[in-house]
């Protein structure tokens, strides 16, 4: 028998989530033989499903909410030995990995396309024990993020971040960092470090122009300079896309890593996929094609 599981954040989607959850199941009975529907209720019941679903040899799971939700699935599916097919159908703020999936921000234009034949190998990344699937942050953006109040995530959605990073460009703070990337050791200052999977960081789906879902490498990014204007400065490259480093931004490919802080004046923890993840030293690497997702051709 050909089961599906579908994982629904019920906070995701306001009061629209019980009509999108009955639409998707609709059309996930057009191609699965079962589907069963579980919501979560706490933070880590979307790890605890999907392991629940690879041991029961689900098919496919797939997830219904925001980037968070995405995440805790993509952790609770990276370590087993049997892991089903991925879907998201996504009712989160910014929602990186379907923009990456080429899958519509419309709950209802994403459930009405979406084509069980159509199926993609997904790089993850690992960082200490966590997985990510979209971006790992250090500095002042995951800082920002961590600051944001969920009920401003609702009334002004992704607008929510960009507010609390200016706010925190009035108290920039540099950090001094010992990197290796590919065995390659160095040592930088900066306020912010990016390690991104795909094109999508934060809803800007062309910050990493050459990124794709499945190209076996991380995208690591920091902004050089130590003081304001140095990060001002950085903007209109970030804005149109890095792909090779320039006079303000640090860029490179690579698969294996390590990040320690050289600096004590605060303990830093990275930001996984907009959540708060381990603090520093960290070692990350890339596991190229280790999951199938469903991905949108149109």
């Amino acid at each position: 028998m050909k089961q599906a599981m579908l994982i629904v954040n019920p906070s995701s989607g306001e009061e629209k989530s019980k009509d999108y959850e009955i639409r998707a199941e609709n059309k996930l009975k057009k191609s699965f033989d079962k589907v069963k529907v579980y919501h979560t209720q706490r933070d880590g019941d979307a790890i605890l499903l999907c392991k629940k679903a690879c041991k029961e040899n689900f098919h496919s799971v797939f997830v219904m909410g925001g980037d968070g939700t995405v995440n805790e699935a993509i952790n609770g599916l990276a370590e087993e030995k049997y892991i089903p097919k991925f879907g998201v159908f996504p009712l989160g703020t910014v929602n990186d990995l379907a923009r990456a999936l080429n899958i519509s921000l419309d709950p209802i234009e994403a459930i009405e396309n979406f084509d069980a034949d159509s199926l993609i190998d997904l790089d993850v990344g690992k960082i200490n024990d966590a997985y990510f699937i979209n971006v790992a942050a250090i500095g002042i953006l995951p800082e920002s993020i961590n600051d944001v109040e969920s009920e401003d995530k609702t009334r002004l959605g992704k607008f929510a971040y960009y507010i609390s990073v200016l706010k925190n460009l009035t108290n920039l703070e540099t950090f001094k960092f010992k990197i290796i990337i590919d065995g390659k050791e160095e040592e930088i200052e900066t306020s912010t470090i990016l390690i991104g999977l795909t094109n999508s960081v934060g809803g800007f789906e062309t910050l990493f122009p050459e990124a794709k879902v499945n190209d076996g490498a991380l995208n690591f990014l920091a902004i050089k300079g130590k003081n304001l204007l140095d990060t001002v400065k950085s903007v209109p490259d970030l804005l149109r896309g890095v792909d090779s480093s320039t006079e303000n931004i640090r860029y490179t490919k690579f698969k294996n890593g390590s990040i320690e802080q050289l600096d004590g004046q605060s303990i830093l923890a990275v930001n996984i996929d907009g959540d708060q993840g381990p603090v520093l030293p960290v070692k990350v690497k890339v596991l190229p094609c280790h999951i199938q997702a469903y991905y949108c051709k149109m």
